[in-house]
């Protein structure tokens, strides 16, 4: 067994609860390997380009994910145990975390997917905002050349 096939095997069973098929095995070990050959000591993530290219290669991975029947309306509604099926992952990995700092509210469907997301500045910069903003209607009213 490869080291892709050990990894795949792994995030399966964690992530999903689930052992895929060596059927699917097949697809999914060369798809791996190629993004594997393509970042190889050529990306830098500290750069646009790089962070570009990273964003590229994984749309090609869902791409490729959702051409194998790994999307939504093709997955398996149990797992090995016969519990609904339940994804673990852990988002703030995919997000700054000022960006989550600065969530105020979320609204969710009805299935616990979120449908909407407001975010606000943080404090500081709202606080800084009001501040500049009085500033400014001193200035004219107070400073205005006649």
């Amino acid at each position: 067994m490869s080291i892709v096939e050990k990894m795949l095997t792994e995030m399966f069973v964690r992530l999903l609860n689930i052992e895929i098929s060596p059927r699917v095995m097949e697809k999914l070990v060369p798809v791996i390997e190629g993004v594997t050959e393509k970042i190889h000591g050529t990306l830098d993530l500290d750069t646009v380009q790089g962070q570009n290219t990273f964003r590229a290669l994984i749309c090609s991975m869902v791409a490729h994910g959702w051409g194998l029947g790994m999307h939504p309306d093709n997955n398996p509604e149990t797992n090995n145990d016969g519990k609904a099926l339940e994804v673990k992952v852990c988002k703030d990995i995919l997000v700054p975390m000022e960006t989550l700092k600065s969530i105020r509210y979320v609204k969710k469907d009805q299935y616990g997917r979120v449908k909407k997301a407001l975010f606000e500045p943080d404090q500081n910069a709202r606080i800084w905002s009001q501040i500049d903003g009085m500033l400014e209607q001193l200035a004219k009213e107070k400073w205005q050349d006649d």
